[in-house]
């Protein structure tokens, strides 16, 4: 049974950073392809970094150069680095994994999701 838990939302002002962790079991990080996807209030769930187990890395255009994307094979966790956040930025962010290829940053091509960490960025 595969399981995702999210933590490292909060709530900060614009300009400020958060560390996102997805701790995993029953799915190993290091050989499946996992990332990162959010959803604003009344908007569609987007992808917003995904992670290769080569680590090639692939981003949102709303976030390059302010996310990275990253893995600790030895606590099989996957962790999201968001800098100059905006309030753009608000929404709830989801770990998800079991990709099954075609667009890997459509939500739809992934089947195991965790249940999501808030993050709210004040202007």
């Amino acid at each position: 049974q595969v399981q995702l838990v999210e933590s490292g939302g909060g709530s900060v002002q614009s300009g400020g950073s958060l560390r996102l962790s997805c701790a995993a079991s029953g799915v190993d990080f290091s050989t499946s392809l996992a990332g990162w996807f959010r959803q604003a209030p009344g908007k569609e769930r987007e992808g917003v970094a995904r992670l290769t187990p080569g680590r090639d890395t692939r981003y949102a255009d709303s976030v390059k150069g302010r996310a990275t994307i990253s893995r600790d094979n030895a606590k099989n966790t996957l962790s999201l680095q968001m800098n100059n956040l905006k309030p753009e930025d608000t929404a709830m962010y989801y770990c998800a994994a079991g990709f099954s290829g075609g667009d890997s940053l459509e939500p739809s091509r992934y089947r195991y999701w965790g249940q999501g960490t808030q993050v709210t960025v004040s202007s």
